[in-house]
């Protein structure tokens, strides 16, 4: 087990970033994630919810409540979790915040339907051949599709997809891209960099250091860090079965077209070698990315159907 935890798993996320204790690493990081903006001085965790224990939720953190340095309030949901449909995902979330806060009941106009802005903070850590976004960071807000003016800062939503940060250790310029690197390298990490140029790094070291849980914090961490490599390992078993079903329904349809036109045997034949090749490499390059995110050899050949042979042999290439 490494020296610092892994923070994406459910457990190691709300540790960081969800604990009243804990909670000046998330003004830290809401201030170099907006700044330029706004300046975070407060925020309060609303919901006590118990960190979930199966595999099949969503890792989240409700109603953070922000006050920043002007008096304004907003609501920031954070997630953690890559799930299919993500996007549609994050907005159905933020939408019912925005229906928690809304009383109907009120008669007043001008207090009727008023909410608190939402911000809408998603760590992806986990990239897929059908991804929704294709850069490390995009920010969404409603604005005028012509001018780009904002129409409103009621709803704002920021993606974070990990497996994109490329920078080194010395190419991290800003604030923002040393946290960036730190939580996506942070379990593989021997000691916690940056400490000496950010002094709230100190406080994130202290509270990552695996040697530093109880015995009881050491287990709950353990039991998230397996769901979540399971969770991880399942997601690629079922990329590659829909990789599988839709080269059938293309060799299915390749068939067809070569039997028209009087070339079924060659395009049969080209096809089969183009598909076999296409899969093997594709489960070799999940494989890949499952071993860079941690999983163990047999996890991975567990998600991949390749064999442990050929997955030790992705260790040494």
């Amino acid at each position: 087990m490494g020296k610092y935890i892994n923070p994406f798993t459910d457990w190691g996320f709300k540790r960081l970033f969800g604990q009243e204790f804990s909670k000046d690493l998330l003004i830290s990081f809401l201030n170099d994630l907006l700044v330029g903006e706004l300046q975070v001085k407060n925020v309060v965790f609303r919901d006590k919810e118990e960190l979930p224990s199966t595999k099949d939720q969503r890792g989240i953190i409700y109603d953070v409540y922000c006050e920043t340095d002007t008096g304004e309030r907003f609501i920031l949901e954070m997630q953690n979790r890559w799930q299919p449909n993500f996007l549609d995902r994050s907005i159905c979330y933020a939408c019912r915040s925005v229906l928690e806060q809304v009383d109907k009941g009120k008669t007043e106009q001008q207090d009727a339907y008023r909410f608190l802005p939402i911000y809408t903070v998603c760590f992806m850590n986990y990239t897929s051949n059908k991804e929704e976004l294709d850069k490390f960071r995009t920010d969404i807000v409603l604005a005028d599709k012509e001018s780009g003016e904002i129409a409103s800062n009621k709803l704002r939503f920021i993606y974070l997809v990990l497996p994109l940060f490329e920078k080194k250790v010395d190419e991290c310029d800003t604030d923002f891209d040393k946290w960036i690197y730190v939580l996506k390298h942070m379990e593989a990490l021997s000691r916690m960099p940056f400490t000496a140029q950010k002094e709230i790094f100190k406080q994130l070291e202290e509270y990552a250091d695996s040697h530093r849980l109880t015995k009881k914090e050491w287990e709950a961490y353990e039991n998230s860090l397996w769901i979540a490599r399971d969770n991880m390992a399942c997601m690629a078993a079922a990329e590659i079965a829909a990789q599988e079903k839709g080269l059938a329904e293309g060799r299915e349809k390749g068939l067809a077209e070569g039997r028209e036109k009087g070339l079924a045997e060659g395009r049969e034949k080209g096809m089969a070698e183009g598909m076999a090749k296409g899969m093997a490499e594709e489960k070799l390059a999940t494989a890949k990315r499952l071993l860079d995110m941690g999983l163990d050899v047999q996890q991975t050949a567990k998600g991949t159907g390749l064999s442990i042979e050929e997955v030790e042999k992705l260790l040494h290439s």
